[in-house]
């Protein structure tokens, strides 16, 4: 690295055992309500289209507005976090997160919603990557995995808890409610901070490196936004492909940039180290192929079982719940046997259980036939979760911690946004295949209205008449094989997936933390 180096110095760690106890709950608490503001929005779509007189399309800009700010701002603002100290950084974060999730519970049209859920948004890149620097920048090496076996527990399976909660005050309440445990969480964290999470920024005389910055906001802006529009408006629409190019464009103006720079925001060398390479890949594959299993999920659970929202979101509890406990059990394992050994059970635990959900899931089978596959797959994703988040945060030296968990996170929301595109594209595509057949006989204007998806052809099973039950055992089977290909798509991801870090990940690495460099503490 470029940077200047630092010195270790012990006033950075803490060896008390109650305020590292503390540490950890304020930076998972913190990191929770950023993750239960992404998902919650989502089991309140139609409550948002009613109450604001929305499209659809403007509902999901209401949703993807927040999480595009986020990954936009999240590595220029770790960079922020590493020079200006993250604690400040942690606590202007968590009170603008505070405000701006506030005004969304009161928001008075869909305009000053999308509005406040970008600023929501940045302030989140303010919150997220700090969290994680914050435990690697202060936990000793010997408990630093343990740690970050937490944090990945509640990134990875905190969404679902989240989901619940907003999925109760929808039903119960209103959906205004949802905010509450977000905004509940982000007043916690924030107290607990002040009171115990020691400052600590990087020492250095270079510049800040704006140039990269703003080319990684526009990379990540256009690539994320290009991968939500394609699948909606299509490949081929100018706007998708628009931000599509600027994506790509700018994505190689950054490398580019990057490699010249004195200072770099990020120096695209260290991917040349096989624990960042095969930590990052591995997040972007598990992030999206879970993302793919969430949008199998609640169709089936809706549109096949006839659940509400509130009773599908509790049934996906189980699996994050498994997931947050594998992921704190990975240190101790990887400690045994090594992280890379320790991935690639966790790859194959995860790949068995898509497997297990392809070949059991059926019509008539309802929540047993897909629980066991569900429990499989939390299990072996938390055990990969928290070693691939290690291996980034152990590449790049604890000045830039702010940055390896920027990009730790930046993984993780180009992942889910790859997974629900392409596992969603498998979907869309092995319904329409699957249902032609069974539409025979129907009229073409009904046939072309259930060919759409499952919630379709129950809307056009309104105007079916006497054949409306046939109809929609047609979608719900139809739905199901479709439902088996995208999730044997995902077995062939992962088992991509565990070939490559079977060949590319160091064969015995060392357990524990990043670079025994460490950032000087704010006096």
């Amino acid at each position: 690295m470029t940077s200047t180096p630092s010195t270790r110095d012990t006033d950075t760690l803490v060896h008390d055992d109650r305020r590292k106890r503390q540490i950890l709950f304020a930076s998972c608490a913190a990191l929770m309500a950023v993750i239960a503001s992404v998902t919650g929005l989502n089991v309140a779509q139609q409550e948002l289209a009613l109450d604001f007189g929305a499209s659809q399309s403007t509902v999901l800009w209401i949703i993807n507005a927040y999480a595009l700010a986020l990954a936009a701002m999240l590595m220029p603002v770790g960079a922020i976090g590493d020079r200006w100290g993250r604690k400040p950084v942690l606590l202007a974060g968590l009170a603008v997160f505070v405000v701006a999730t506030a005004a969304a519970a009161l928001a008075p049209s869909s305009t000053f919603m999308i509005i406040v859920r970008v600023v929501a948004g940045v302030s989140a890149a303010m919150i997220m990557p700090v969290t994680l620097s914050v435990i690697t920048s202060t936990f000793p090496e010997e408990e630093r995995a343990q740690a970050i076996g937490v944090w990945a527990g509640v990134a990875g399976g905190g969404g679902l808890i989240g989901m619940f909660v907003a999925a109760l005050m929808v039903d119960l309440v209103d959906w205004r409610w949802l905010f509450v445990l977000p905004i509940a969480l982000a007043v916690v964290a924030a107290v607990a901070t002040v009171r115990a999470v020691p400052n600590s920024r990087e020492q250095t005389d270079q510049p800040f490196d704006l140039q990269g910055s703003l080319l990684s906001m526009v990379a990540v802006s256009g690539l994320v936004f290009a991968i939500h529009e394609g699948p909606v408006h299509g490949w081929s629409d100018p706007v998708t492909l628009l931000a599509l190019l600027g994506g790509l464009l700018a994505t190689l103006g950054f490398v580019v940039t990057e490699r010249r720079s004195p200072a770099p925001l990020l120096d695209v060398r260290v991917f040349g180290d096989r624990r960042l390479a095969t930590g990052s890949v591995a997040l972007i594959v598990l992030f999206g192929v879970l993302g793919g299993v969430f949008i199998v999920l609640f169709p089936y659970f809706q549109g096949v079982l006839g659940w509400s929202a509130l009773r599908s979101t509790a049934a996906l509890l189980p699996m994050g719940l498994l997931m947050m406990a594998s992921s704190g059990l990975a240190p101790k394992l990887a400690t045994a046997v090594g992280n890379r050994t320790t991935s690639l059970a966790g790859i194959g635990i995860a790949g068995g259980g898509l497997a297990t959900m392809a070949m059991l899931v059926s019509v008539d089978g309802g929540y047993l036939s897909v629980l066991p596959g569900m429990l499989v797959i939390g299990a072996g994703m938390g055990l990969t979760m928290t070693p691939s988040t290690e291996a980034i945060t152990a590449s790049l030296p604890a000045d830039r911690q702010g940055v390896a968990s920027a990009l730790n996170d930046t993984t993780r929301e180009l992942g889910s946004a790859l997974g629900v595109a392409l596992l969603g594209a498998v979907l869309s595509a092995g319904y329409r295949d699957a249902i032609g057949p069974l539409l025979v006989g129907f009229p073409d204007d009904l046939a072309t209205v259930a060919s759409e998806g499952l919630g379709a052809a129950h809307g056009a099973a309104a105007q079916a008449g006497a054949r409306a039950t046939l109809l929609l055992e047609s979608a719900e089977l139809a739905f199901v094989e479709a439902w088996s290909r995208s999730m044997w798509a995902g077995v062939i991801a992962m088992a991509v997936l565990f070939a490559y870090v079977f060949l590319a990940a160091p064969r015995r690495d060392a357990v524990g933390g990043p670079s025994t460099e460490v950032a000087q503490p704010v006096r």
